[in-house]
């Protein structure tokens, strides 16, 4: 059952049916099969999916990145990692990841990373000299790596399933970011060296020092949010309404480039996001009850183990399979869809719960550079008004080292665990 119940979302999906209603749509049907089940369940687990309190910050965080990209801060951000590595020969590829790295510290969202930093940052580079397919790509797979540095909206909605610590698994992901940032940047100078792209700039600490200081608000966000995290003054549902508040004050009153117009735009931008991914929260929460009321948990776990008892197979199927679901569901969904049925399985083959949230977390990222949903490759294509496909092309070697870095993480747990011995939680 549960491999049709798979097959019917990816077929809906595939025929451009929103996951949201393809879900409740697909859980909808099974009961109606089943006939043992009155549908006033639907509604009931509909509510009761979004209304949990943790995941009041993903519209929060949404909000923080929207206000941001219209306020100078993301520009800001970019001039600041400019003065960096902009010395570097295709520096400025290696800004596009630094600047992503440090928005996404505030944003949460990796589609929301995309569009403010790709704006900037992208016609800048066809300027220099960039293949604009590869200005994308970059871009596309920067804004991927950086769903590992955390707020995280994935590792929110992971932490919320798996009953496990937001701020533990926030912590856990800034290793495993920073490596992924740092072979992105590698390969970036690789292709630099292929294209004989210029330096940006030659090294100032005046211009460093200054740059930053244009920026000190703007780096003045994830201070709040972690300060408020690891000092235990806020959960991150709190510190995610000071990141907005943050974001709205440093706009309107310090930058001054926060207009009304502007404000009133990013506010709907953000109950529209918001609204898909809460969608697919709710229509989540209905099918993973069927799925623990009809034991496909426990049935998946005891199909794996029937094959093979060896804990590093079983991951690598793990990833796999998560890597194939990114392939066709919204992060979101992936997570609240299958999180449920693996726990079991997980816990029984004594793999930390945190450590397992960073597989998945970067699983996910992979996933959405991989048609035929690939959320951020599209969001960036869109920007550089490229084919989709021509963006694909470019970027699938920035892909591969995404691919190679989740195996790393799988199967080095020190790497994302290692961290966390380091402060007394």
């Amino acid at each position: 059952m549960e491999w049709l119940i798979l097959g019917i979302i990816i077929l809906l999906t595939t025929i451009n049916v929103p996951i949201g209603f393809g879900l409740a749509i697909t859980t909808i049907v099974f009961l109606l099969l089943k006939g043992t089940t009155s549908l006033s369940v639907v509604p009931l687990n509909l509510f009761s999916g979004a209304s949990s309190f943790p995941l009041l910050a993903i519209p929060l965080f949404i909000l923080a990145g929207g206000l941001m990209e219209t306020s100078g801060i993301s520009l800001r951000l970019v001039n600041m990692a400019n003065s960096l590595v902009g010395f570097i020969r295709g520096g400025l590829a290696m800004v596009t990841v630094v600047a992503t790295m440090i928005q996404s510290e505030i944003s949460g969202s990796s589609v929301a990373d995309a569009a403010a930093i790709g704006k900037v940052v992208i016609p800048a580079m066809e300027k220099r000299g960039y293949p604009r397919a590869l200005s994308a790509a970059i871009v596309s797979n920067a804004a991927s790596a950086a769903i590992l540095i955390p707020p995280s909206i994935p590792m929110i909605i992971y932490a919320w399933m798996a009953e496990t610590s937001v701020a533990k698994l926030f912590f856990a992901g800034f290793l495993p970011g920073f490596i992924a940032g740092a072979c992105m940047m590698a390969l970036s100078y690789y292709y630099a060296r292929k294209y004989k792209l210029p330096v940006e700039q030659r090294f100032s600490i005046r211009q460093v020092g200054r740059s930053t200081l244009d920026a000190f608000w703007a780096l003045f966000i994830p201070v709040v949010i972690w300060g408020g995290i690891f000092l235990g003054i806020a959960t991150a549902t709190e510190v995610a309404a000071l990141a907005v508040l943050a974001a709205f004050l440093i706009g309107v009153l310090i930058y001054r480039e926060l207009p009304l117009p502007e404000i009133v735009r990013a506010l709907k931008d953000s109950a529209g996001q918001t609204a898909v991914v809460m969608l697919i929260v709710a229509a989540s929460a209905v099918l993973g009850w069927f799925l623990t009321s009809e034991q496909i948990p426990q049935k998946l776990a005891r199909l794996i183990l029937e094959t093979t008892s060896n804990k590093y197979l079983i991951l690598l199927f793990l990833n796999i399979f998560f890597f194939i679901a990114g392939m066709f569901l919204h992060s979101a969904a992936a997570i609240i869809l299958i999180v449920p049925v693996v726990m079991p399985l997980i816990r029984q083959i004594g793999v930390d719960p945190i450590h397992f949230g960073i597989i998945i977390t970067i699983n996910l990222g992979v996933g959405q550079q991989t048609p035929p949903v690939a959320t951020v490759l599209f969001t960036t294509a869109t920007i550089a008004r490229l084919p989709f496909w021509e963006v694909f092309k470019a970027g699938w070697p920035f892909t591969l080292v995404l691919v190679l870095v989740t195996l790393l993480v799988t199967y080095v747990p020190w790497i994302s665990l290692g961290p966390l011995g380091l402060i007394k939680w």
